[in-house]
């Protein structure tokens, strides 16, 4: 019967957030900082945590050690191996999530109120007192493993391994947190409790929640759940240098179909020019359907599917990043529509109607983002991690409006930079 009700209050917790969001910064006994939207009238409460670091903070000669310890989390704590742990999940009603960025973890719970101290309780052990068990270790080693050999077959994720591989080389940026067979091989329990001691410390938390809790009730529970992990971590990546130049480099691979992953340099989350820049982006091959490589790669010559562009800002490293995929025998083509939209872009920006068009959908999809209190707090726990300012939510949509046909075109000249566009293009494209 718990579950069914856990199932209710989930369908309710998803419906439209309200038009404004009352964002309160909340700081516990302990010290934690957490940003919290209080909504009693569902027993219902989503926590987001992240911690800043991720894979990148993998010590030389062991990576994959941070990606492989956020996937023993869950594998039993205490007495509780994984499948006494699982049960006792599923008998509160609740549900937890540990995965591994780059950049970040990103732990989450979403319990009734009325097993609020439960939940917490066997969160925090799988958070602050997992077992790592052998059997554990080896069970989770080799689905890291077989993510691996399967990634070697991906062509997509061939190109993005190519790609940060030439543009960032011995940087944490520059190979796939999942590690390679070997170090991954490699890796023992000392490893792992390495990891987590590094990864997983208070000087790099950020805390959102979302539901039927009060501020001084967060407060106290998260002292509960975090006090017991390391104050500090282990030391953050340095500085990234972009090494990659203009032209293309073919990976042959046997395949009909070549994939080609394309980009240069981008702009820092917190640039002046960031709303125009992310205009531009929606305008040339963002998220919208109706975008401009869409209409010329597509629609006007029918040389793929799909293609987008998207911002990418690291904390080290900025990237501005776009995809395709094409025939063996169109996939040049493709190549040369995008280097030549590319090369019109920088030169005379969007169009009146496409600045509008833009305009109209981000303003429009933003809203729908808040559609339940998991999301809320996802997007929260992001806010903080960027530096938005608990203002941001209420203001994001001004911003987006008063961008001018001017600024974006200023910087589709500045970010645009066709001579510095580097293809890795993955398959056996015919010249």
């Amino acid at each position: 019967m718990i579950r069914f009700v856990l199932g209710v209050v989930m369908i309710f917790a998803a419906l439209p957030a309200r038009a404004e969001i009352d964002i309160k910064e909340v700081t516990s006994p302990g010290g934690i900082t957490a940003w919290l939207v209080e909504e009693p009238s569902i027993p219902f409460v989503a926590l987001e945590l992240r911690f800043r670091g991720g894979g990148t903070l993998d010590l030389p000669g062991k990576r994959g050690a941070t990606n492989l310890m956020v996937g023993l989390l869950e594998e039993g704590t205490g007495d509780m191996d994984a499948r006494d742990f699982a049960k006792a999940t599923e008998e509160l009603a609740a549900q937890f999530g540990y995965r591994a960025y780059d950049e970040s973890i990103a732990l989450s719970a979403k319990f009734l109120t009325e097993n609020r101290d439960e939940a917490i309780a066997l969160f925090r052990k799988s958070v602050v007192e997992p077992r790592f068990d052998q059997v554990s270790i080896d069970r989770v080693r080799e689905q890291v493993l077989s993510g691996i050999r399967s990634d070697a077959k991906d062509p997509n994720r061939i190109a993005s391994a190519k790609f940060d591989e030439l543009a960032f080389g011995d940087h944490p940026y520059g190979s796939s947190m999942d590690g390679t067979e070997d170090s991954v091989l490699g890796l023992t329990r000392d490893d792992i409790i390495d990891a987590h001691r590094g990864a997983l410390a208070l000087d790099r938390v950020y805390v959102s929640a979302v539901g039927d809790i009060t501020a001084e009730e967060l407060g106290v529970m998260l002292d509960d759940l975090l006090m017991g992990l390391p104050e500090t971590g282990a030391a953050f990546a340095g500085p990234a240098e972009f090494s990659l130049a203009g032209g293309q480099t073919i990976v042959d691979f046997a395949t009909p179909q070549s994939v080609a992953l394309f980009g240069h340099e981008g702009i820092e989350r917190d640039d002046p020019d960031f709303f125009a820049a992310f205009l531009l982006n929606t305008i040339m091959g963002g998220s919208s359907f109706d975008n401009r490589l869409m209409e010329e790669v597509r629609e006007k010559r029918g040389l793929t599917y799909g293609i987008g562009t998207y911002l990418i800002a690291m904390d080290q490293a900025e990237l501005y990043l776009g995809s395709v995929a094409s025939a063996n025998d169109r996939v040049m083509q493709a190549v040369d529509v995008v280097k030549s939209e590319w090369a019109r872009m920088a030169s005379e920006g969007p169009t009146p109607e496409e600045l509008d068009a833009a305009k109209a959908y981000l303003t429009g999809a933003y809203p729908l983002r808040f559609d339940g209190n998991a999301a809320i707090a996802n997007i929260m726990v992001g806010m903080q991690m960027d530096d938005l300012g608990l203002d941001y939510i209420a203001g994001r949509n001004d911003k987006v409006r008063a961008v001018t046909l001017e600024d974006v075109r200023r910087v589709a000249a500045r970010l645009m930079r066709p001579e510095d566009l580097h293809f890795v293009i993955v398959g056996q494209p015919e010249s």
